[in-house]
């Protein structure tokens, strides 16, 4: 049987590769997908998300979450994604709105969650402001979650800040929220995001890789130009080989406290303990990880 998941995500162009390469999976079941500001502001999250699963034929619901962090100002990665969230790349076909739910985030998440036969975990790749408000105003949601599965935060160093990395520093009073309840949590962070890096050469194979492929290609290729070294981090996309490939992470048990104000704000402090609620990834197969990127868009027409 399928996992059941749902995906909360601020829709940028690593956003995108992750999504993607979850709905054709053969071992995921995407029962939802939610917006929250990050990358880009949430009207372009929003309909980044509804362009792309027009785009790829899929029916998967989508619902529009909360555009502004929960208490600190809003900040956006538009420098690294572009305006829009999806560099200069353009979905052409008219946009399916039915996939657009009435439900707000917060209400989709809680509904989706307590009416799954089976628990569901929580795929959450942009910041954590959505995923915080789920946990504090239905915290019977807990009951109905496998885990959650992050993309953010770092053992060491930061792109953000030289201690926080982007989705936490964009509302770390959220990503306390998250860290400090008790749930099983797993960390893709920088340490293992920029490690899984991929090659110029990577992204000119996907050219040819289908439609999709071509589209990944086109984002990746404006994407590029943020990585001045050539070597191009697609750190959402660890969430989900983390789920469909376990095998090419290595993983410590940690408790992460995320503090959330003054110069360090955004700094995830891990402390590694066997009793930690979080898993932290902190090594990769890097060449396998390069490879399963390319067998992604192989299946896809």
């Amino acid at each position: 049987m399928k996992k059941p998941i749902i995906i909360d995500t601020d829709l940028g162009i690593d956003d995108v590769v992750a999504i993607t390469a979850a709905l054709f999976s053969e071992e995921l079941d995407v029962r939802l997908i939610t917006t929250v500001g990050g990358n880009v502001g949430i009207e372009n999250t929003t309909r980044n998300a509804v362009d792309l699963l027009t785009f790829l034929g899929k029916d998967t619901p989508v619902a529009r979450g909360v555009g502004v962090p929960l208490v600190s100002k809003p900040k956006t990665a538009s420098h690294v994604h572009g305006s829009t969230g999806i560099g200069e790349y353009r979905f052409e076909a008219k946009a399916n709105e039915a996939l657009l739910s009435d439900e707000n985030a917060i209400v989709a998440l809680k509904n989706h969650i307590v009416h799954s036969p089976e628990p569901v975990t929580l795929v959450a790749i942009g910041p954590l402001t959505n995923i915080a408000l789920l946990l504090k105003t239905f915290p019977e949601t807990l009951d109905h979650i496998e885990e959650i599965v992050l993309m953010g935060g770092a053992v060491e160093g930061g792109n953000s800040t030289p201690v926080a990395e982007f989705n936490i520093f964009a509302d770390p009073h959220a990503a306390k929220i998250v860290f400090d309840t008790d749930i099983h949590i797993v960390m893709c962070g920088l340490d293992v995001t920029a490690l899984t890096s991929v090659t110029n050469e990577d992204v000119e194979k996907l050219k040819n890789k289908g439609r999709a492929g071509e589209m990944v290609y086109q984002m990746l290729h404006y994407y590029k130009h943020a990585y001045s070294d050539g070597k191009i981090t697609i750190h959402d996309l660890c969430t989900i080989f983390y789920l469909t490939r376990p095998n090419l992470f290595d993983v410590k048990r940690a408790n992460v406290n995320v503090v959330t104000e003054g110069d360090a704000a955004g700094c995830t402090i891990t402390h590694f303990t066997d009793d930690g609620n979080v898993s932290a990834c902190v090594g990769a197969d890097v060449e396998g990880f390069r490879n399963e990127l390319l067998t992604v868009f192989e299946g896809i027409s």
